[in-house]
């Protein structure tokens, strides 16, 4: 073991420091913030990789400063290690200038105010070239960097596209324009005449850089800090509302006017969104987050580009350790607030530590039976197998080594979807739909599509009093079907709610009646594993993958078109309702963080098979 050469191990650092061009902007635009610019101007050329320069009109950098300027771990921000808890400003380890010394050429110009003239320097390696002398300036801070990466050839050699990264330059701009709407910003191309960022308001920006369509459906967002005493949480931002169509999310982040990354809030947001969202489109999110400086860690990331809420709220009465600072506790005016409340605790809980599952004996008999009866060859063949496509509306292509397999993806989902129930069972997330669903009527619906004597109408009578005792007895098991399935019924005979049972995966409305008269025909009431096993079968036939109902060429088909047919047997309330538009409000309880669950077994025609991957199943399903 030897001890590196101080030179060698500044190189090292300033590599980590100083990843690319957009680096180095985002470090001397975030001091620029810190001088409480208001005007911030950015030229680039070829990237960044010849040229950055970045001007402000801050307070500058006064001349005594000037020779530990660019040092490594001078600054400004902080004195002791205890001043992190409180930071406010955007630099605090003084390293960014100085890793720009050891892999490019810095020039500094600046004035203070009341000075009669400015003083420039240059630096290498940390040190000034020379003594700073007496220039021209205007107000504020112009700082130079050129031949990026000069003595980096490994480095620079990846950075063969120049219109990329300057890409990356103007979003990073745009973003800063973004949430910062009284500084000024602009960005443009050296010798260019017109800027390519222009900051002029918030909406502006976002046009210019994320297009009209964004900035036509945009809907603000705001959660106030009316009263600090009780509260210390600030949020406000704009989101895209389901008129916008996007391939990628775009997500614009600040916390405590700090720019950054959060992909568990990211992947949450996505997941409310999934449920309104046309398949495979994806929002635009510009969100600031306002928190006490003390209860986010900003020292996490050598860019800066992440930071840790120190605590997480999982109930505000907890005692230390948790977020109860948040929150005061506040008498709730009537029972079911309190019911409420106390339900969305279980569920939070119960989401973030999967094992604090339900302790009934014959779940657990059900899942054991599952893992008990696993068959390894299978498994290995769905662990490692290749989607190649569908051969028909029901058979998937699987290759496993050299071998193709037809898989029956009816009959996977089914079984997928109810060994997800049990999983999960009564720790669901939850899907609201838009209007509460009548029992009697999704009855009647079913009823009237197994009916296969559509000329008669001498078994009506007898449908109506199927959908009637179907109703009485779904509504008198609906606490059991709220606390164990999130199936919610309310007095009325109603239906609002149902469960979700995988993540970011909607089943057919349409099966809805279907999946209704299931659970009060088939469900085994009387004896407690049979009827916890009846209602995930129907659970999980519901949100199976069922082939679309298209007609053949031969003429077999006709059957299909039977619910067209059968609308003329509907009353007039019950067509209007049959009709309508099935779409989901939003879904509650999202998980901030998602975790597949441990490997589950798979029946298949009474053949047991342990899926390695849910979430490779679940491609394939999405792709199926």
């Amino acid at each position: 073991i030897h001890r590196l050469d101080e030179s060698v191990v500044n190189r090292i650092a300033a590599g980590e420091v100083i990843q690319r061009p957009v680096s180095a902007i985002k470090e001397l635009v975030e001091n620029s913030l810190d001088a409480h610019s208001t005007s911030i101007n950015v030229v680039v050329k070829d990237g960044g990789l010849k040229l950055i320069q970045v001007s402000d009109d801050g307070h500058g950098i006064r001349r005594e400063d000037l020779p530990i300027l660019c040092e490594r771990h001078t600054t400004s921000k902080l004195t002791n290690y205890e001043d992190l808890q409180s930071i406010k400003s955007m630099g605090f380890r003084g390293e960014a200038l100085a890793s720009m010394t050891y892999v490019g050429h810095v020039t500094v110009t600046t004035i203070t105010p009341g000075k009669l003239h400015g003083s420039g320097v240059s630096y290498r390696d940390g040190v000034m070239e020379d003594e700073p002398k007496p220039c021209a300036a205007v107000k504020g801070t112009q700082i130079m960097v050129e031949n990026l990466f000069y003595n980096m050839i490994a480095r620079r050699k990846t950075f063969q596209n120049s219109s990329d990264d300057y890409s990356k330059i103007v979003d990073l701009l745009s973003r800063f324009a973004i949430h910062h709407i009284n500084v000024s910003f602009s960005c443009r191309k050296h010798g260019a005449s017109r800027a390519d960022v222009h900051s002029v308001s918030r909406l502006d920006s976002i046009r210019s850089v994320y297009g009209v369509s964004v900035a036509l459906n945009l809907m603000k967002i705001e959660v106030p800090d009316s009263d600090p005493s009780s509260s210390v949480f600030n949020m406000d931002g704009l989101i895209s509302n389901s008129n916008y169509v996007a391939k990628k999310t775009t997500m614009v982040l600040f916390i405590n006017d700090r720019l950054v990354e959060c992909t568990a809030l990211k992947r949450a947001i996505e997941i409310v969104y999934a449920a309104t969202l046309p398949k495979a489109s994806k929002p635009f999110i510009y969100m600031s987050i306002v928190l006490p400086p003390e209860h986010v860690d900003v020292n996490v990331h050598p860019t800066k580009r992440e930071v840790r809420i120190q605590m997480v709220r999982t109930d505000a009465s907890d005692p230390a350790g948790r977020l109860h600072a948040y929150l005061q506790a506040r008498p709730v005016d009537n029972l079911e607030g309190n019911s409420s409340l106390a339900a969305v605790r279980s569920s939070v809980r119960q989401r973030r530590n999967p094992k604090e599952s339900a302790d009934i004996s014959s779940v657990q008999e059900l899942v054991n039976d599952i893992d008990g009866n696993c068959h390894s060859g299978l498994l290995d063949i769905v662990r490692n197998c290749t989607y190649i496509g569908m051969a028909d509306d029901v058979f998937a292509l699987l290759q496993y080594k050299t071998q193709l397999y037809l898989a029956n993806v009816v009959n996977l989902s089914k079984e997928l979807m109810y060994q997800q129930v049990l999983r999960r069972f009564a720790h669901f997330n939850v899907i609201q739909l838009s209007d509460p669903a009548p029992l009697r009527l999704l009855i009647m619906l079913a009823l009237k599509e197994e009916d296969l004597d559509l000329e008669s109408n001498e078994n009506e009578d007898l449908r109506e009093k199927i959908a009637e005792m179907n109703t009485e007895l779904l509504k008198d098991k609906a606490e059991l079907l709220e606390e164990y399935f999130c199936i919610y019924i309310d007095s009325h005979g109603n239906l609002s709610r149902l469960p979700v049972i995988l993540d970011q995966y909607t089943p057919d409305m349409d099966r809805i009646p279907e999946f209704v008269l299931s659970l009060g025909n088939d469900v085994d009431w009387e004896d407690e594993k049979n009827c916890f096993q009846t209602i995930a079968a129907a659970v999980g036939n519901f949100y199976a993958i069922h082939p679309p109902l298209l007609p053949s060429p031969s003429g077999d088909g006709l059957q299909f078109y039977r619910r067209e047919l059968e609308h003329e047997l509907l009353s007039e309330a019950e067509t209007a309702w049959a009709q309508r538009e099935w779409s989901i409000q939003h879904v509650l309880f999202p998980s901030m963080r998602l975790f597949l669950k441990p490997p589950t077994s798979m029946a298949t025609n009474g053949t047991f098979v342990q899926v390695a991957s849910l979430e490779k199943l679940y491609k394939i399903f999405e792709r199926c």
